[in-house]
């Protein structure tokens, strides 16, 4: 039997809900983690697109500190790998986990390693693949970002496992990103896909969407489409199945 080729793909919480402490580790990752189904996960954090910020690689270790079904590791590449062998380093995962921060950085410095086509390899050997915000967008076949300006431009040379775009943290409210990715979708800068709000993630089983999940209660998914007429799109909601705080909604 071939390997099940699994994507995880979601927009973290940049604001928890007021009143509400940020969780120790998301709900997220929890099911990322789960979808390896394996009772003990070799967890790999790969935050290339933050540069590597020591900060975030100790937030992902505090994190998973008291759970018992994960094995942590990370992957740095700046200044250089930390580790010998980066292709097999990765392939003997059972999650990568990439985190948010610059797509456009991430695609440079993955490609420059080769590391974009070592998982395209670990994804055909059904290492499951996943991430938030810029660690979402990468699978697809593009998206917005602000890697480049505030004013929120489409990234088209993202490594395009999934055939379809990717909106990021819809329902963000400092940032048009809503607006701007139904416009690029709208004008053919970008093909349809798939949106999520905070606390959203969508699984994809090959390249077909399997299920959405919420994290957030009141958080959704979302289909984007070209409209029938030029320059128009049709955004409309999928369903989402509550996890964990989600559960409450």
């Amino acid at each position: 039997m071939a390997p099940l080729r699994q994507i995880f793909a979601v927009s973290g919480i940049l604001h928890p809900p007021p009143g509400e402490p940020a969780p120790r580790r998301s709900a997220l990752l929890d099911h990322a983690i789960s979808l390896t189904g394996v009772p003990v996960a070799k967890v790999c954090l790969v935050p290339t697109a933050t540069g590597d910020q020591s900060e975030v690689i100790e937030s992902f270790y505090a994190a998973v500190s008291d759970a018992k079904q994960v094995i942590p590791s990370h992957l740095q590449l700046f200044p250089r790998p930390n580790v010998d062998d980066v292709g097999a380093f990765l392939r003997e995962q059972q999650l990568i986990w990439v985190t948010g921060g610059s797509v456009v950085n991430l695609l440079a410095v993955w490609r420059a390693h080769r590391v974009d086509a070592i998982l395209r390899e670990c994804w055909a050997a059904g290492v499951v693949l996943g991430g938030g915000s810029a660690g979402s967008i990468c699978w697809h076949t593009g998206g917005v970002t602000d890697s480049f300006s505030e004013r929120l431009d489409p990234v088209t040379d993202t490594l395009g496992l999934l055939p379809y775009s990717n909106g990021v943290h819809h329902d963000l409210a400092e940032q048009p990103r809503r607006r701007r990715y139904l416009e690029c979708v709208a004008s053919g800068d970008l093909p349809a896909g798939y949106a999520t709000d905070d606390g959203v993630g969508l699984h994809y089983v090959g390249t077909e969407l399997v299920e959405a999940v919420s994290s957030l209660p009141g958080a959704g998914a979302y289909r984007v489409e070209p409209g029938e007429r030029h320059g128009t799109v049709v955004e409309r909601s999928i369903p989402t199945r509550p996890i964990g705080a989600g559960q409450r909604r």
